[in-house]
């Protein structure tokens, strides 16, 4: 089993940056594909990224691609998402994932098996 804390999450104007940090409990987070999700009041919860248990590969959602980038770092059991070019619309918690099951980068989030508290990212237009 592992826990996972997001932080990271904040006030930011349109254009700006943010990098979200999860950080997880256990000795074999490498074993873990992750993935971060988000949703917005009254929308269902959407998949922005994921990566592999290596972190060699990488997916993002739609609305996430060529502006988010999903990393992670084993050593530290930690994961990141560095958010650019941050839009209204982005404003969400946003929550991260860890999973056994599924693909090497899994975009379902009915895979997921742990999941954080969640951060709530704002973007002020």
């Amino acid at each position: 089993q592992v826990q996972l804390v997001e932080s990271g999450g904040g006030l930011v104007q349109a254009g700006g940056s943010l990098r979200l940090s999860c950080a997880a409990s256990g000795r074999t987070f490498s074993y873990y594909v992750l993935g971060w999700f988000r949703q917005a009041p009254g929308k269902e919860r959407e998949f922005v990224a994921a990566i592999n248990r290596s972190g060699s590969m990488t997916s993002y959602g739609d609305s996430a691609k060529g502006r988010f980038t999903i990393s992670r770092d084993n050593a530290k059991n930690t994961v990141y998402l560095q958010m650019n070019s941050l839009k209204s619309e982005d404003t969400a918690a946003y929550y991260c994932a860890a999973t056994l099951r599924g693909s090497s980068v899994e975009r379902n989030r009915a895979m997921y098996d742990y999941w954080g508290q969640g951060t709530q990212v704002t973007v002020s237009s």
